[in-house]
């Protein structure tokens, strides 16, 4: 073959890559192998558990930002304007910064928790699974491993609680509560309430994540994840 046509064919083809709005090495979806796009979802979501824990497991990640602060337990909630007119206002904030404190004391040791159970877990479409939406990477893998990830972060938790002095602080407002017929003084204990929902949070940022890596899959450096990402 005459190398000028080849050459005036090759730079056509680049052209015509970038006129239709992608680069030339872009792949589809249905291009690529099953084993890289399970490669590339987990990728995704290891990524994603490190940048949550990072932003979450510091002061005032979880108790500084809107989103995933940890509110007061519901029926707490409901009584607090009552329980702040018998003299409880003082109590009820430091109880709900307690329990921030504790979720951001115990989110860095669910690093290895979070990764651990991203490598693990056996994916059977990750095609169909990148094609769901904004964050299904990150709802697939809270359906898969939430329950298992409470069950072992939850003694973590219950460190980090003792270190603050939740528990105390909390059956202290619910044993005042209790007294006034508010709330019913056996309510069941903190530790599970917080638990969830820090891993809300986790699974929430991991979300943000996953978004961020659909915007710009080329941005985020990684050979995997532009090839992936970049063929949804």
């Amino acid at each position: 073959m005459d190398r000028r046509k080849f050459t005036c064919r090759a730079v056509a083809c680049i052209g015509w890559g970038y006129a239709s709005g992608s680069p030339a090495w872009a792949l589809s979806l249905a291009d690529l192998t099953d084993a890289d796009a399970g490669a590339g979802l987990r990728t995704a979501l290891e990524r994603g558990a490190l940048t949550a824990v990072k932003l979450l497991g510091r002061t005032d990640g979880f108790l500084g930002n809107p989103k995933v602060r940890i509110p007061l337990p519901g029926y707490l909630q409901d009584a607090a304007g009552i329980l702040r007119t018998f003299g409880l206002s003082r109590r009820l904030d430091r109880l709900e910064t307690a329990m921030n404190r504790a979720a951001e004391a115990a989110v860095p040791e669910a690093r290895a928790l979070l990764v651990s159970a991203v490598q693990s877990m056996s994916v059977a479409d990750a095609k169909q699974i990148l094609r769901g939406g904004d964050t299904s990477v990150t709802e697939f893998f809270s359906h898969r491993t939430r329950d298992p990830l409470a069950e072992k972060f939850l003694p973590v938790v219950g460190r980090a609680t003792a270190k603050v002095g939740l528990a105390r602080q909390y059956n202290d407002v619910v044993d005042r509560a209790g007294r006034f017929g508010i709330v019913d003084a056996q309510t069941s204990r903190i530790e599970p309430y917080v638990t969830a929902k820090a891993l809300d949070g986790l699974f929430f940022m991991i979300g943000e994540e996953e978004k961020k890596i659909r915007r710009d899959p080329v941005g985020t450096g990684s050979a995997i994840l532009r090839k992936v990402f970049g063929a949804l």
